[in-house]
């Protein structure tokens, strides 16, 4: 599956919104971790390896929860949100599951008025 014109295009912009803001392109890691703190409403000086892998995981749900994949549970006595997974992801080719998580970021951005 090859990136819509359209999709590439959007994805462009916002990296550019994004190199100006922080001075260098992220990843898709990176930009999972940021929505994860985020969606976490905690900014730390540090957060373990753990940590970095929940709020990933956390910036996951909150991508895919509009798409009925998740649904928001609330937040534990720590402040860590918590998600239950609705249905199953469709089966794609790893570049088709770029594509799809791309289109969920640029939704998100958008929606907070990125």
């Amino acid at each position: 599956m090859v990136m819509s014109d359209d999709l590439q295009v959007r994805w462009w912009n916002l990296e550019a919104k994004l190199v100006e803001r922080f001075g260098k392109k992220p990843d898709m890691e990176t930009l999972l971790f940021l929505i994860g703190i985020q969606e976490f409403g905690q900014i730390k000086p540090k957060f373990s390896k753990e940590q970095k892998q929940d709020l990933m995981h956390v910036a996951i749900c909150s991508l895919l929860a509009p798409s009925g994949y998740y649904v928001y549970e609330g937040k534990d006595k720590d402040g860590w949100p918590h998600f239950r997974q609705l249905k199953q992801m469709p089966v794609m080719s790893p570049i088709e599951q770029e594509n799809f998580l791309k289109d969920h970021v640029l939704l998100y951005f958008e929606e907070h008025g990125i």
